[in-house]
C-alpha cells in the first residue's frame, strides 16, 4: 500500500462512501446540505474565510443574505444552542488579508456576539501559513481539499465565459468578473471524518489551549444529490507541519508524493497551482528518463493571478518544466494550461494527483517547497486496494477521464476513446487538440530575465522550512540535499517493490 501511517500518512481509515467534488458550485451545495443536518458540531479549517460568500450566487454575484455563509452559520448556531460551530483560520499578514477583502477583520465583526466561535491562528513559524481547508460535521461527514470560502472561489465545471454569477458588481468601483477557477474537494463519511475532526481539535488546542471533546457518535447524513463514487475505499490523511517551538516537523505530504511517483507504472496526472519543488522535479525527471516509465501530465494556470506569485513562482516553474523536458527522452511528458472557450485564463487552484488507477489524492498542498515542510497542509487520498479495489480503480480512472474531458470541453466517451486509440493519456490529449479541442494549451516557457533567474535560483518566497525562511542563500545546499534524498528514496522504493 502507498498509504502507510507514520510515513506517507498520519491516519488511514476506511470510508463506506466517498466522492470527489469537481469545482466549488457542487462543494458549496453539498457543504450547505451537510451543515444543515448537523446535530452536534460544525468545524471549519481554512486559509481564508469570507463571511459574505454566497452558496448560490445569482446574476451580479448577488443573492439573499440568508444564503451568505456567515449568516447561515449564525442561524444554525442560534436555532440549536447545543450545536458547536467553530471556524479556525490563519491569522494572515495584512497584505494577504487585503486580497481576500480583509477577512481577518470582517470575520471578527460578523461573528462578534454570536454563538459561532471564530479564532485566527498565528501559532506557526514566522512567514509560514496555515493552509488546510476542510469542513467536518459531527465527526461523521468530512470535506477536505483545496477550496477556501470566498466569492472568487465559486465556479462550475463548465467554466463559462461571462458567467453573470461571477460578476463582481456588489463590490464598489469593480465591475470585472472573477476569473474562472478550478477546485476539487473530497467527501468522506465515518472513520475518515472522525480523523479530520481529531485534526481540527489538535489545531484548535494548539491555537487556543482549549481541549475540545469528541462529539457523540452520530450516523453520517450523506448530502442528498451527491453521488457516492467510492465504496469501502481506503482513505489516508497526509500532513505537512513546520517545526515550531515544541511541535515537530511533519513531512507526510512530501513522502506520499515521492512514494506515488516511484510506484507509478503508466501515468502520473497532476493538477496544481504551483510546480516549483526541485525534489518533486527530480523524482519526476528520473521516471521520465526510464525507457518504460510512466507518462507525466501536468495542468497548471497559464500565469499566476497575483504579482507576488508571478515574481516568485512562475519563473521557478519554468525551471521545473525545463528539467522535465530535458529528462523526457521518450516523449511521455506534457504540461498544459487551460482556458475558457474564448481563450480566457482559468485559475487552477486544485491540488490533485492521480497515480495510475491506484491513488486519487486531493488536498491543500502545492507542488512547492512551502507545502512540503513549512506551511500547515492536509491532503486526503483514496487508494484502491483489497476486495473493493476493482470498482474503486475503475472510479479513479473514470474521474481522471472526467477531469481531462472537462478541460477540453468534450464528453467522457470521446476522451476515453482518444486515450485508447492513441495508447496513452498525453497522446490522447494531443490527438484531440489536433482535432480542434483547443482549451488546453502547452505551458509557455519564456526566457527569464536576470531578476527572475535570481528568484528561481534561490526559490525566493518559497522556503523549505524555518531553517531557511529568512536565509535564502541556504536553499542551494538544500536543493542538493533534496536531490540526494530523492535518489535514496528511489533506490529504497524499488527494492521494496522487488521484495513485494
Amino acid at each position: 500500500m502507498l498509504l502507510e501511517p507514520g510515513t506517507t500518512c498520519w491516519r488511514r481509515e476506511t470510508s463506506d462512501r466517498a466522492a470527489l467534488l469537481i469545482d466549488m458550485a457542487d462543494y458549496f451545495d453539498a457543504a450547505m446540505i451537510a451543515m444543515e443536518k448537523a446535530k452536534h458540531t460544525i468545524h471549519l479549517l481554512n486559509w481564508a474565510f469570507e463571511p459574505e460568500t454566497l452558496f448560490h450566487p445569482k446574476d451580479g454575484c448577488t443573492g439573499p443574505d440568508s444564503d451568505r455563509i456567515g449568516n447561515f452559520l449564525k442561524r444554525l448556531a442560534k436555532a440549536n444552542p447545543k450545536l458547536d460551530v467553530r471556524i479556525l483560520c490563519w491569522k494572515s499578514a495584512m497584505p494577504v488579508a487585503a486580497t481576500q477583502h480583509w477577512f481577518t477583520l470582517a470575520d471578527r465583526k460578523v461573528f462578534a456576539g454570536s454563538q459561532v466561535k471564530f479564532v485566527l491562528d498565528g501559532k506557526l513559524p514566522m512567514g509560514a501559513s496555515h493552509h488546510q481547508k476542510m469542513i467536518i460535521v459531527d465527526d461523521a461527514i468530512g470535506f477536505c481539499g483545496g477550496g477556501d470560502i470566498g466569492p472568487d472561489r465559486w465556479d462550475t465545471p463548465e467554466h463559462l465565459d461571462d458567467d453573470p454569477r461571477r460578476q463582481r458588481s456588489e463590490h464598489k468601483n469593480d465591475k470585472k468578473d472573477y476569473d474562472s477557477r478550478h477546485e476539487v474537494m473530497g467527501l468522506v463519511e465515518g472513520a475518515p471524518a472522525r480523523a479530520l475532526g481529531a485534526l481540527f481539535r489538535d489545531r484548535w488546542a494548539r491555537a487556543t489551549g482549549e481541549i475540545l471533546p469528541e462529539p457523540p457518535a452520530t450516523r453520517p447524513a450523506w448530502p442528498a444529490g451527491v453521488v457516492s463514487q467510492f465504496k469501502g475505499v481506503e482513505v489516508g490523511l497526509s500532513r505537512t507541519v513546520g517545526v515550531w517551538r515544541d511541535y515537530a516537523e511533519v513531512r507526510e505530504v512530501e513522502a506520499l508524493h515521492l512514494a506515488g511517483i516511484e510506484a507509478a507504472r503508466r501515468c502520473i496526472y497532476m493538477e496544481n497551482q504551483y510546480f516549483t519543488s526541485p525534489l518533486i522535479a527530480a523524482a519526476l525527471a528520473r521516471r521520465l528518463a526510464e525507457p518504460d516509465g510512466p507518462e507525466v501530465v501536468l495542468i497548471g494556470t497559464e500565469r499566476s493571478p497575483s504579482y507576488f506569485d508571478q515574481m516568485t513562482m512562475d519563473g521557478t516553474r519554468v525551471k521545473f518544466i525545463q528539467r522535465l523536458k530535458r529528462a523526457d527522452k521518450h516523449g511521455r511528458f506534457q504540461a498544459y494550461s487551460p482556458v475558457t472557450t474564448l481563450g480566457r485564463i482559468i485559475i487552477v487552484h486544485a491540488k490533485l494527483t492521480i497515480i495510475d488507477d491506484r491513488l486519487l489524492r486531493i488536498g491543500s498542498a502545492n507542488i512547492n517547497n512551502r507545502s512540503m515542510g513549512f506551511d500547515t497542509e492536509c491532503d486526503m487520498s483514496f487508494e484502491a486496494t483489497g476486495r473493493s479495489g476493482t470498482g474503486n480503480r475503475g472510479e479513479i480512472q473514470r474521474l481522471r477521464t472526467r477531469l481531462l474531458a472537462h478541460w477540453l470541453g468534450c464528453d467522457d466517451a470521446t476522451m476515453d476513446e482518444a486515450i485508447r486509440k492513441a495508447g496513452g493519456v498525453g497522446r490522447g490529449l494531443e490527438a484531440l487538440r489536433s482535432a480542434g479541442y483547443a482549451r488546453l494549451r502547452p505551458i509557455e516557457l519564456p526566457p527569464l530575465k536576470p531578476l527572475a533567474e535570481l528568484v528561481a535560483a534561490y526559490h525566493l518566497g518559497d522556503p523549505w522550512g524555518p531553517q531557511d525562511s529568512w536565509r535564502p542563500w541556504k536553499r542551494r545546499t538544500l536543493n542538493e540535499k533534496a536531490n540526494r534524498q530523492a535518489r535514496a528514496h528511489s533506490g529504497s522504493a524499488r527494492a521494496a517493490t522487488r521484495a513485494s
